[in-house]
């Protein structure tokens, strides 16, 4: 195999890996379609560390006349949740491995994935209003707290959305939108006598809660990735303390010029 293949294998392998990591793949996952990867072209030894914020790649082939390691380092520095992404590249890691793709095509084939663009804004806000409506149920919530939560939930998504097109800070994009479920809560709250804010709340920010993060925390952690378990475990902490922080802070304003008549 040429020295160029070589290369060519290793980016291949990385942007896979790339692709899956950014969009919410498990590390173990990753780990395992880089290998597979790599061995289907004949490599005898490839070992892969992947952490949320880096992949790090080594690859050799004993039967080449040069036998020097092979390394690369990607580093990871934004994280988002798009499965639809992760299933792809799942797909055409099997049809690289079993249909004998070659490298050229492959690449084309993951620049295709990569460039796949997500649903719409609002059919994100739409069912995502859905399902914290559905949630505000689950707590108690009358029809008109249903409706509320629904509003809510589409706002916050759309705030959400705009912060992150603007690469504004995580921690304080996330506070941003507990602030606004809760600013939301409290007028819509005005509206009708049956209307309390905690529902509304509890079902507005069901759509930042880091569900996907703390999953993986806990089956990179159950897989023995450590490191990663932990990673991810503290980015589902500091999400949580976030959207509290952005809660908690409006409505201890309006406690303190309100009364906190209407907690």
């Amino acid at each position: 195999m040429l020295q160029v293949n070589r290369k060519k294998l290793l980016v291949l392998a990385l942007y896979a890996g790339e692709i899956m990591l950014k969009n919410g793949a498990e590390t173990y996952r990753v780990e395992d379609t880089i290998i597979r990867l790599c061995k289907s072209k004949g490599f005898s030894y490839v070992d892969v560390y992947v952490t949320p914020t880096g992949i790090f790649i080594s690859i050799d082939n004993k039967g080449e006349s040069q036998e020097e390691i092979l390394s690369y380092i990607k580093r990871i520095k934004s994280r988002s949740i798009n499965l639809n992404k992760v299933a792809e590249v799942n797909n055409f890691s099997r049809k690289f491995v079993d249909q004998k793709i070659s490298i050229d095509d492959g690449i084309k084939l993951l620049k295709e994935i990569d460039q796949l663009l997500p649903y719409p804004h609002y059919i994100h806000a739409v069912f995502g209003g859905l399902a914290s409506a559905f949630f505000a149920l689950l707590f108690g919530a009358n029809i008109f707290e249903f409706l509320s939560a629904f509003i809510t939930s589409i706002l916050v998504t759309y705030n959400l959305k705009y912060l992150l097109s603007i690469d504004f800070p995580p921690f304080l994009t996330n506070a941003s939108g507990g602030g606004v479920a809760a600013i939301m809560a409290i007028i819509l709250s005005f509206l009708h006598p049956s209307i309390h804010i905690d529902k509304i709340i509890i079902g507005a920010i069901m759509v930042m809660v880091p569900g996907v993060a703390m999953t993986n925390a806990v089956r990179d952690s159950i897989a023995g990735d450590l490191v990663s378990g932990l990673a991810r475990a503290a980015e589902a902490l500091i999400i949580a303390t976030s959207i509290a922080f952005g809660v908690g802070f409006i409505l201890k304003l309006w406690i303190l010029f309100a009364g906190g008549t209407l907690i």
